[in-house]
């Protein structure tokens, strides 16, 4: 019981002075992190200091009265939880969470560590579970759950009034389950049903291949997020591509939301040249720290960055260094926009507050909170990349008008047969079209999108969206690191 009143003058004590907690913090690698949205960062545990004052007399006042005189008995547990909670809640910050000691054990999990799950990354955006990226190959990924997804419901059940960790936890799962996601999308009226199923979500962050541009070898290096041994990965890597003689270079952050600090700062000290601060932190006083390269020359080769809306959090600390600090051209589409740093304090009884204490700024001191990062070169992927799921309950047919014929009409358009439209109206240009596919696909030429047709029809988008050819935003960038002046 002292422990819990311990923990909740502790948290008063941050949520009153969190200025005082940054004069603590250092870049290292043992105890600082950029939190990345929606996870429990693994920092070194920060003792807060206790000091009581008379700040915390109405506080007292109020536990002593309810817990002599309400007409029920109160656990006294469940009410300094619900004062701490709510305090960090009123901050309406939804990278600040207080977890209880049940919820922070099963987020325990670094990002160095394999674990179950459906492999997607999420915050809470306006009361709403909110997806940041799926991770790449995730089975999140492979059943389509796209970046600004709001997940409403698990398994039929709403997720609304829990706080972002607790749904999680309803999302996570044994590996081999399936879970049923409620998925709202932007331009989608309806809710749609994606069945994923779990799996283990690997480590590997960093994967590297060599393509051929205009007879220039470009080495690529694509990073899915930035763990513990992300910039150790990073290095190895990068060098056995300079081992092979690269003459340009593209780094695919789409997709990634963030991770550690200390990662993304190993990897900018090796492209970044010194002069500019590849990233500043400000504390709420107007403080800043400017960390710097010591790196003397640039690479003798061009560098290219890749983004994209799933891009967040310690991705775009790198797209923000790449543009403003290595004047390296940026390819795809605006990232997340989260700019603000988070740091794991372990309040002593297996809880933990994960508490926002500054904000960080590009190299030329823009907040980048909620705006994101604009590339050089926008670049958009074929339509068919952005499609939603086909969730089928009865077969789609001709005069049918809904977002699911709409999506259908996307696809076919993308896969070469062409309905003719694509506003969700099912005409007679849209069932040759599926008959057509069907016919290709060796399926019974009914003009009708019924389970099978669905899905043959998705998995033929997948095998496009994973041809490296069709990557309008990556041939992009392939092309400008091959034909751009370093």
């Amino acid at each position: 019981m002292k422990r819990k009143v311990v923990a909740l003058l502790m948290v008063l004590s941050l949520v009153i002075g969190a200025g005082g907690m940054y004069g603590w913090m250092k870049w290292s690698q043992n105890d600082q992190s950029i939190g990345n949205a929606g996870t429990v960062n693994e920092l070194k545990s920060t003792k807060a200091p206790v000091n009581q004052d008379e700040e915390f007399a109405k506080l007292q006042k109020t536990y002593q009265l309810i817990s002599s005189r309400y007409y029920q008995k109160v656990s006294s547990d469940k009410l300094l939880e619900g004062a701490i909670d709510g305090m960090v809640k009123t901050l309406k910050d939804p990278y600040s969470v207080y977890m209880d000691e049940d919820t922070a054990s099963q987020f325990t999990q670094s990002l160095d560590s394999s674990f179950e799950g459906i492999g997607t990354e999420v915050s809470m955006v306006d009361g709403k579970v909110t997806v940041i990226a799926p991770f790449k190959d995730s089975p999140a990924e492979r059943s389509g759950v796209k970046p600004n997804d709001q997940i409403v419901s698990v398994d039929g059940k709403s997720l609304e009034g829990l706080d972002l960790y607790k749904a999680v936890l309803k999302i996570r799962g044994k590996k081999g389950s399936t879970v049923t996601l409620g998925i709202k999308r932007k331009g989608v009226n309806d809710t749609l049903k994606i069945d994923v199923k779990r799996d283990t979500i690997p480590i590997e962050t960093v994967y590297s291949n060599v393509q051929k541009v205009d007879g220039k070898k470009i080495g690529v290096l694509n990073i899915t997020s930035f763990s513990e041994d992300t910039g150790s990965d990073f290095k190895k890597k990068l060098s056995d591509l300079e081992g092979q003689d690269i003459q340009g270079l593209v780094i695919d952050v789409r997709g990634n939301p963030g991770g550690y600090l200390d990662a993304v700062d190993s990897m900018l000290k090796e492209i970044i040249p010194e002069g500019k601060p590849f990233v500043q932190i400000q504390d709420r006083k107007g403080n800043k720290q400017r960390f710097v390269s010591e790196l003397k020359e640039k690479k003798d080769y061009p560098i290219v960055g890749l983004v994209d809306g799933g891009s967040a959090s310690a991705s775009e600390i790198m797209a923000g260094a790449l543009k403003e600090a290595g004047g390296y051209p940026l390819v795809g589409e605006k990232t997340f926009g989260k700019g603000t740093v988070q740091q794991t304090i372990d309040l002593g009884d297996g809880s933990n507050i994960k508490l926002t204490l500054a904000k960080w700024l590009t190299p030329d001191g823009n907040w980048i909170h909620k705006k994101g990062i604009k590339p050089n070169y926008a670049v958009k992927q074929p339509a068919y990349f952005y499609s939603s799921p086909l969730s089928i309950e009865k077969p789609l047919a001709y005069d049918m008008n809904s977002e699911q014929v709409k999506t259908a009409q996307k696809m076919l358009k993308g896969l070469g047969f062409d309905p003719g439209r694509s506003d969700g109206y099912f005409d007679e240009k849209t069932e040759t079209a599926v008959t057509a596919f069907q016919k290709a696909n060796k399926l019974t030429p009914s003009g009708k999108i019924d389970q099978k047709t669905a899905g043959e029809i998705e998995s033929k988008i997948i095998t496009q969206v994973r041809n490296k050819k069709n990557d309008l935003q990556l041939q992009t960038a392939l092309e400008i690191a091959a034909n751009k002046k370093n």
